[in-house]
């Protein structure tokens, strides 16, 4: 096992770099850069934007650029923010801790609620449940998540007009006068706000999910250790969590390492239609303003949570599965 997890990280320095590289050459692909803007302004001289093109590094070529930035890198130093004048880990940690709320609700959801009801159509097929579970599962799949959050956005404004409250918050992350709460208060008010774009980020997730697990346990009941396990007078409940589920679960868990990047990648447009102040609005941000290093930060974090997540899911595998062994 130490053999395999030193070839892996070992392979992880060229992917990281050849990641981090296209991403830097790509993202200075679109015409002019931060400054452009400034230099359209006749009251700002050119030997000012020179001045502060040459003081951010824009003036230099690409690949010096980007050793430069991976020199930073090896000391802890993601670069400096053009549009926020600052750090940029000081301007994306905020950021990703908001995110890790509302992406990390959204993963239990998935978890607690798909599992259980994809065992539950598996163990009554063709049933009106299964078919109407089945239906709504469609109905996730299809719908984007953005469009579904816009819908109940409305609902919860006609709502309000028609009964005076909600039962949840109209966007944002958190209540007037948040500051005054006390500690307890603000956790379970952030919560609060963020039950309803958690169901909506993980609705298409947890449709596959269902559909999955419902495909995975009826073919392990098929199995012939499953009828003998039946056979021998175990208990149901016994047949079905410790040898039928034990088993379907485990391409399921092969899925969980793709979860890691997406902890900080943000909740998608769903985070810009609820107000969220998550990753999504500040990589829109930072798209829109061409800050270069903000946007190199996001994705190589999240290219190196995306192998370390790889190899942990080969990990939970071999965990999971006795006949998994890596020399």
């Amino acid at each position: 096992m130490s053999a395999y997890l030193v070839r892996r990280l070992i392979h992880l320095i060229p992917t990281f770099l050849g990641a981090t590289f296209l991403a830097f050459i790509v993202l200075q692909l679109a015409p002019g850069d931060f400054l452009t803007r400034w230099a359209l302004d006749p009251k700002i001289r050119p030997e000012t934007i020179a001045l502060m093109r040459h003081n951010f590094g824009l003036d230099r070529p690409v690949l010096v650029q980007y050793l430069i930035w991976l020199k930073n890198l090896l000391h802890g130093d993601l670069g400096h923010s053009f549009m926020y004048q600052q750090p940029v880990l000081e301007v994306i940690w905020p950021r990703i801790l908001n995110s890790l709320v509302l992406v990390g609700f959204s993963i239990l959801f998935l978890y607690l609620i798909g599992i259980p009801i994809g065992v539950y159509q598996a163990l009554r097929p063709y049933t009106p449940g299964d078919y109407a579970i089945s239906f709504l599962a469609y109905f996730g799949i299809a719908i984007p998540n953005f469009f579904f959050m816009l819908i109940l956005i409305y609902l919860l404004v006609q709502f309000k007009f028609a009964h005076g409250w909600t039962p949840f918050p109209i966007g944002g992350m958190t209540s007037q006068g948040f500051e005054h709460f006390p500690q307890w208060r603000q956790i379970l008010d952030v919560l609060w706000h963020a039950v309803l774009p958690a169901f909506v980020v993980v609705t298409a997730d947890m449709s596959s999910l269902t559909r999955v697990m419902r495909g995975l346990v009826m073919e392990v009941l098929g199995q012939d250790y499953i009828r003998t396990a039946r056979a021998k007078g175990l208990p149901e409940r016994v047949v079905l969590y410790k040898h039928a589920l034990r088993n379907a679960i485990i391409p399921v868990i092969a899925t969980i390492g793709g979860l890691l990047p997406t902890l900080i990648s943000g909740a998608g447009l769903v985070e810009v239609v609820a107000n969220w102040p998550g990753m999504t609005p500040l990589l829109l941000d930072a798209i829109n303003q061409q800050d270069l290093y903000v946007n190199t930060g996001i994705i190589a974090l999240s290219t190196f949570l995306l192998i370390v997540g790889n190899i942990l899911g080969d990990l939970l595998l071999a965990v999971v599965d006795p006949r998994i062994r890596y020399g």
